[in-house]
């Protein structure tokens, strides 16, 4: 057995059983075999933990080697090792890990003193939230997967049926799993739970690489055309093509627009996944759990805001002009140069931006927040993980263009998108993660503003009436002053960084709608894929691209952090 109830705790137990929100008694201390001999309970305690994420992380290692050598013999070796056979492989991994889930929904989370803490920092809304949006976009992917070989049936293998089937089955399952019980810390069943997430971010990890080397369906399309034009020529084919109906072309375009969400998918459920298993057996004390909460209030920011808006307004219509232009057979140069152009305007802007909030966080006396907290030792490694996804392709893409033709008007706004692209990566993280090991500081104006907040309360409480025009223009006339007031009474430098963060948010959402939603002049430019190839750059461009997403969505969380402890 890998737990053991403790009815009396040692003493250096009952020394922390003060500050900790649960009664010791309750807690379910790890043992592991290989320390059994050790005389405190707490030094054991620890040592199996480590040695539980030690085998639990030998467990994903396996698997992911295992994986990844199916997935290396399909794209070398498509004779001995097909599609197929990854599927089949891929399928029964996802079967275990729901057989987990499974369980642990109905028996390791439903058992007395399972979960005695929760991670408060773990599971924020914005990224459960992103877990729904990316889950349902990949349950509709696998839907136009399962429409599309219906339609091909005659020719298609049925596991190119059943594999999607089995996928919104487990897509279905982990989400509920992630949104319930992403900031559980369980006490019980230590190890078994620990194999369990790895077993499952191992599987997502997995699904992810063959979403980003597979690219059977796009290829497939591309030979359909040839085949068209192979028939307009008078030659005969025989290939598996898609009829000439509109929703066989619906299922085409559906798949590839909502491509990139599954991949986004994988990669956000991982780390969810992760932090999970690093609070498993975590036991969190009253100095871990913040006893103010902050909350996101739109006050103090003005020309942020403002900004911001005015970036994402223009990036959407360049965004529509894009898709419509980039869309048709023969596309226009002046389409890509307007939105090399936008990118050359705004991501300078943006790096500014962040060099000043990083230079004002050198100005403040603010300490820095020295705790334990996984979530946030997560997010400092996501951002700078995904952040290498935009950086590799840009390195790439600035290859391609020094050696073919770098004094092209296309090509070296190109060469400027990428070089911009790559300062405003590093400078926004610097700023970022400075910025999430400062502590908060309490408002001056909170205490001043909670008399109000009591008298609006017991407003609140009588009967509403209806209201004249001219009561209606004094509160909007007080809600103004007030609003005034407490954007003056923010310190310059307080009021700056909610700024710089309010527009840096608004930027990054817009950054992260356009390649979301098709936006891939990198791919559709046709220069870097004739350099590289098709393949190789479809690899490069499919490894980069969701890293990219995944970087700006989680730059938004990170910035809102900021924001919020200004």
């Amino acid at each position: 057995m890998s737990d053991k109830k403790v009815s009396r705790p040692c003493h250096h137990c009952r020394s922390r059983s003060a500050s900790a929100p649960a009664d010791t008694s309750k807690i379910h201390y790890e043992k592991f075999w290989l320390y059994r001999h050790c005389s405190s309970l707490q030094q054991r305690d620890r040592q199996a933990q480590k040695a539980g994420q030690l085998f639990s992380g030998l467990l994903a290692v396996n698997v992911v080697f295992l994986g990844s050598a199916f997935i290396s013999s399909m794209i070398f070796n498509k004779v001995a090792i097909t599609l197929a056979d990854v599927w089949i492989l891929l399928s029964i991994l996802k079967v275990l890990c729901l057989f987990w889930i499974l369980y642990y929904l109905l028996g390791t989370s439903q058992q007395p003193h399972a979960v005695l803490y929760r991670d408060s920092h773990a599971g924020a809304i914005w990224i459960r939230g992103s877990v729904l949006l990316f889950g349902s976009c990949s349950i509709l992917l696998n839907v136009f997967q399962i429409g599309y070989s219906t339609i091909l049936i005659h020719c298609k293998s049925r596991v190119e049926i059943v594999f999607p089937c089995i996928g919104i089955l487990f897509i279905c399952t982990q989400a509920y799993f992630l949104w319930h019980h992403s900031k559980d810390c369980i006490q019980v069943q230590h190890n078994f739970t620990r194999c369990g997430l790895m077993l499952t971010i191992a599987t997502n990890l997995l699904l992810w690489l063959l979403a980003v080397t597979n690219d059977t369906l796009h290829m497939e399309i591309e030979s359909q055309l040839r085949e068209v034009e192979e028939r307009f020529a008078g030659n005969d084919t025989t290939l598996c093509t898609c009829p000439n109906t509109t929703i066989c072309k619906v299922f085409q375009k559906g798949y590839i627009l909502l491509y990139p969400f599954n991949t986004e998918y994988c990669l956000v459920c991982c780390s969810v996944l992760y932090v999970m298993w690093k609070n498993v057996g975590r036991r969190i004390s009253h100095h871990h759990t913040p006893h103010i909460k902050p909350k996101f209030k739109l006050q103090g920011v003005v020309f942020g805001p403002l900004l911001g808006t005015s970036a994402v307004i223009i990036g959407a219509c360049v965004f529509m002009m894009y898709q419509i232009q980039a869309t048709s057979l023969v596309p226009s140069p002046q389409v890509f140069v307007i939105y090399y152009s936008y990118y050359i305007v705004l991501l300078p802007l943006m790096s500014v931006g962040a060099m000043i909030g990083t230079i004002i966080h050198a100005l403040e006396k603010k300490e820095l927040d020295t705790l334990k907290n996984p979530t946030r030792s997560l997010d400092v490694v996501l951002l700078m993980g995904a952040a290498l996804g935009q950086i590799g392709m840009s390195y790439f893409s600035i290859v391609a263009l020094v050696a073919t033709d770098p004094r092209d008007l296309l090509n070296s706004l190109s060469l400027s998108y990428s070089v911009l692209l790559i300062f405003q990566n590093i400078t926004q993280n610097v700023f970022v993660i400075d910025g999430l090991h400062r502590q908060r500081v309490v408002a001056a104006t909170e205490p001043k503003h909670a008399g109000q907040a009591g008298h609006k309360q017991e407003h609140s409480q009588t009967p509403p009436r209806r209201m004249s025009v001219l009561e209606l223009g004094q509160e909007i006339r007080k809600a103004s002053l007030s609003y005034i007031q407490t954007y003056s009474d923010l310190s310059w430098k307080r009021r700056a960084l909610r700024e710089i963060s309010f527009f840096l948010v608004l930027c990054n959402i817009i950054l992260w709608i356009m390649p979301t939603f098709g936006a891939h002049p990198l791919f559709e430019n046709g220069m870097e894929r004739s350099f590289y190839g098709y393949s190789t750059w479809f690899v490069i461009v499919n490894f980069g691209l969701p890293l990219g997403v995944f970087y700006r969505m989680h730059s938004v969380g990170g910035l809102l952090e900021v924001y919020v402890t200004a």
